[in-house]
């Protein structure tokens, strides 16, 4: 049994589901590397994808909201970094669904 409930699963989803929010999110966890306090400059990221300041800062609130990332402001540099906590319970329903469904409900 899982203990991400699927009211907060779906916000994950949600958050994920837009093309820009996905791709921001990808470019926050590749540049975190594989350490467990790693961070990533977020004008890096954003760099990449060619949107403007405000759209960038909305999608980066929906990935908060979500309790995918954590940012944290170092001076004018913002950092961010994928939230492990939340990705280990995704992969534990993920890897859930994949072994069956009667084990989820």
């Amino acid at each position: 049994m899982t203990t991400l409930n699927t009211k907060r699963l779906a916000k994950i989803m949600k958050a994920l589901a837009h093309e820009h929010r996905l791709a921001l999110y990808l470019g926050i966890a590749q540049n975190n590397d594989s350490e467990v306090d790693a961070e990533c400059r977020v004008r890096e990221v954003a760099k990449a994808l060619t949107l403007t300041a405000p759209t960038i800062c909305h999608h980066l609130k929906e990935l908060v909201n979500a309790d995918l990332i954590v940012t944290e402001k170092r001076g004018k540099c913002l950092v961010a970094r994928v939230n492990r906590d939340t990705l280990a319970e995704v992969e534990q329903v993920l890897v859930t669904v994949r072994s069956g469904w009667r084990h989820f409900f």
